[in-house]
């Protein structure tokens, strides 16, 4: 079914005020083309603003002030950052258009918006309210059937004819936009109505082993068949906005490899583009740092590797690429599928140091956990019963103190006699400069060991990370319960093997 929602929602005005930029028609030195408009019910010396959007959000980009009549007028923005932009009218009314770099010119009345606008110049933002009108007309057309379809007393098959009659209105649609594709189809207007066109997915073949998965797959390869990733305007139309996130959070399978393979071919797509590169690479780069998905904070590291240390972000300052780098780093060393760096602290006895390299284990749970954590104390005897479940079958932990001063750690530990497993801290005296350099120089332990805080992103604790034979991370930041279902999948997989 197609939504009959336009291109336009009309949205109230709720403008992002970061990266304001308010800069005058006659400051820019441009005299040609204009933006030009003349809108009744506004009073001379109104202060009126010029917005683009840049993905789903509004920035301002120029400000003016109504004159005689209602006129006013803008200096358009260069033809490569076309796109959709809005007039911001007092009492937060809101005129949309599309800037191509030629002239636009529209009148309206302030009191009735969008319905009252008329376009005299501007190929585009003619398209765009045409298309509004004929979506009104659906619109009006499908409320009486929506009325209808509310009665509880309704046959079937006058049920069946309403589904026919909506049918009929997507129909009628399709071929609108058909239309717009045919004969203005290099038109910024329709490639925009392109992107909110859902991919024409045919049916499985019949000898297809899983229909379903077919059609899926099927709809993965043309899902960005509708975007032209060439052409850097579209980022300031929110439907691409709305692409994206879908992709990211709907359609894209939630794998770290697959996300990245997928992620890099798209960025690939927008190669020569700066402004599309730029926006998927903002997009992808941090909806993979605040996923909540296990593990995809692997995409993120990579894709600062891949752009932001190679100076390919090059729209960032100095102080805001460190960041970025520098966040990167804090999440390197504990990367699903790799292997963890070797941790060698000591024990309860202080001065037996132990390596997590050298414990013998099918599996490995490194747990970081602080005595006076009270989650930490909820989740001991979780840890307890998966210990006692999974020991037998390969499972070692390899607990670690966070406890900045060892006597709590060790109180906690002793008194509490919890878990016939690894426990291993440090201490203020071998974090001591010249004892830290010694140790490390005599290879008693490493930087990271002692770092082990900065190592592994330790902002808050139990912090767990359950690694196969090898020390590679198989799960990360799960509490006991989940490591013992993973355990149990990672077992019924190796018997299938």
């Amino acid at each position: 079914m197609i939504d009959f929602c336009s291109l336009s929602r009309f949205p109230k005005c709720a403008l992002t005020m970061v990266g304001l930029l308010l800069v005058s028609a006659a400051a820019s030195g441009q005299k040609d083309p204009l933006l030009s408009f003349g809108i009744d019910g506004l009073t001379e010396g109104d202060t009126i603003y010029l917005a683009n959007y840049y993905g789903n959000k509004m920035y301002y980009a120029d400000t003016t002030t109504v004159g005689k009549k209602g006129r006013f007028d803008f200096a358009s923005p260069t033809p490569d950052k076309g796109g959709k932009y809005g007039l911001v009218l007092p009492g937060n009314a809101f005129v949309e258009f599309i800037v191509t770099g030629e002239p636009v010119s529209l009148t309206a009345d302030a009191a009735n918006l969008p319905g009252s606008v008329e376009v005299q110049e501007g190929e585009d933002t003619r398209l765009f309210y045409d298309y509004l009108s004929f979506i009104q007309e659906m619109r009006e057309k499908r409320i009486p059937i929506d009325s209808r379809a509310k009665d509880s007393t309704l046959t079937e098959a006058e049920r069946a004819q309403l589904l026919q009659d909506l049918e009929v209105l997507n129909i009628q649609v399709e071929a609108k936009q058909d239309q717009i594709q045919e004969e203005h189809g290099e038109t910024l207007f329709a490639k925009m109505i392109r992107m909110v066109r859902e991919p024409d997915v045919p049916e499985a073949p019949l000898d297809a082993a899983n229909p379903q998965l077919w059609r899926y797959y099927r709809f993965r390869e043309l899902y960005w068949a509708r975007v032209d990733f060439q052409d850097g305007r579209l980022v300031r139309d929110p439907a691409l906005h709305t692409l994206l996130e879908q992709y990211w959070s709907t359609v894209m399978p939630q794998l770290p490899d697959t996300a990245l393979a997928e992620v890099h071919k798209l960025i690939g797509k927008a190669e020569g583009d700066p402004d599309m590169f730029k926006y998927l690479v903002h997009f992808f780069t941090f909806s993979a740092e605040k996923s909540q998905v296990m593990c995809m904070d692997k995409v993120f590291v990579n894709l600062v590797d891949s752009y932001y240390a190679t100076g390919k972000a090059d729209w960032l300052g100095e102080a805001q690429l460190k960041k970025v780098v520098d966040r990167a780093e804090d999440l390197r060393y504990s990367q699903c599928g790799e292997r963890i760096p070797n941790i060698i602290l000591p024990d309860t006895s202080q001065t037996n140091w132990v390596s997590l390299y050298d414990v013998d284990a099918k599996y490995t749970l490194v747990s970081i956990w602080e005595s006076t954590c009270g989650h930490c104390k909820k989740e001991m005897p979780k840890l307890e019963a998966l210990y006692e479940e999974w020991h037998d079958k390969g499972l070692e932990i390899y607990a670690i103190g966070n406890d900045f001063e060892p006597e709590p750690w060790l109180e906690f530990v002793r008194e509490k006699n919890i878990g016939d497993w690894i426990h291993v801290s440090d201490n203020p005296q071998i974090n001591a400069t010249d004892s830290a350099t010694a140790l490390i120089m005599a290879g008693v332990t490493t930087l990271k060991s002692l770092n082990f805080r900065t190592t592994f992103d330790v902002y808050a604790t139990p912090k767990m990370f359950l690694l196969d034979r090898d020390k590679k991370v198989i799960a990360k930041q799960v509490g006991a319960e989940q490591i013992g279902e993973i355990l149990a999948r990672e077992e019924a997989e190796a018997a299938r093997k």
